[in-house]
């Protein structure tokens, strides 16, 4: 606290809530600005505390994006139900093993992503998912839903760097989804990986919850902005966020890795 004030971490969730809402990432600024300002309260606590923030705002971006491209209800359950339960196995098995040694492979799958969104300009500028176009197609749509929510709800519980923008990677490529129909699902899997998160943290006393909500309501602002922005400025925007903020996880993670 005494490194940085209250008001300044507001300023760090507002812009985590902007960010995270058009390209997921949020943690990236959220944590860090957390972390500085207290050396010397358990990380665990800083963990529930910006879990606790992020699920306001996610939740906000989550709600503007349904209202703009509904989904069919079942895929948001789908993608909530599989992306809890496995986040919630995710955490567990932290007890159990060292999330450390994946590192190398989220800086392989992080380049990769990179690369292949660099390379396609049009990313996520179309909807040709299947939704609508036969029972086989639906079906298929359900299952690769709940594949994503799945494994990807498991590495955001187990170790979680990126895991948004995996996220809304993997529904673009996989299913054909564009950006804002990729984020409204997206989001719903990450408030539900953030819920089982809490399910863990508040129980244990993990979450300080005067910092939380002042933090959650500068989520929740800058959440709105960024919303606002991604669907106003379109494809080629949330793809530029979503380069940097894989160039900048990507950074992270490689530095971690040699330190």
């Amino acid at each position: 606290m005494e490194t940085i004030p209250y008001l300044s971490l507001a300023a760090f969730a507002f812009l985590a809530g902007l960010v995270d809402a058009v390209s997921g990432g949020g943690g990236l600024i959220q944590l860090p600005a957390l972390l500085v300002a207290f050396p010397s309260t358990p990380v665990v606590q800083l963990l529930g505390t910006n879990k606790f923030a992020s699920c306001f705002g996610t939740t906000v971006a989550l709600i503007r994006y349904y209202r703009t491209h509904a989904l069919p209800l079942k895929i948001l359950l789908v993608a909530a139900g599989t992306a809890f339960c496995f986040s919630f196995l995710g955490a567990y098995s932290v007890s159990i093993l060292d999330p450390s040694f994946l590192r190398p492979l989220v800086i392989v799958a992080l380049a990769l992503v990179l690369i292949y969104t660099v390379s396609k300009p049009t990313l996520g500028a179309s909807c040709t998912a299947p939704l609508t176009k036969g029972k086989k197609q639906k079906v298929i749509t359900l299952l690769v839903t709940g594949s994503i929510g799945g494994v990807l709800g498991f590495y955001d519980g187990f170790f979680g760097p990126g895991a948004g923008s995996f996220m809304l990677v993997a529904l673009i490529t996989l299913l054909g989804f564009d950006f804002i129909r990729a984020s409204t699902l997206a989001k719903m899997m990450n408030v539900a990986t953030n819920l089982a998160a809490l399910a863990y943290f508040i129980p244990n006393g993990n979450v300080n919850f005067k910092l939380g909500f002042a933090m959650a309501t500068a989520n929740i602002i800058g959440s709105i902005v960024g919303a606002h922005l991604a669907l106003t400025k379109g494809a080629r925007f949330v793809r530029l966020v979503l380069i940097t903020v894989v160039v900048l996880l990507l950074s992270k993670q490689v530095t971690q890795l040699i330190s």
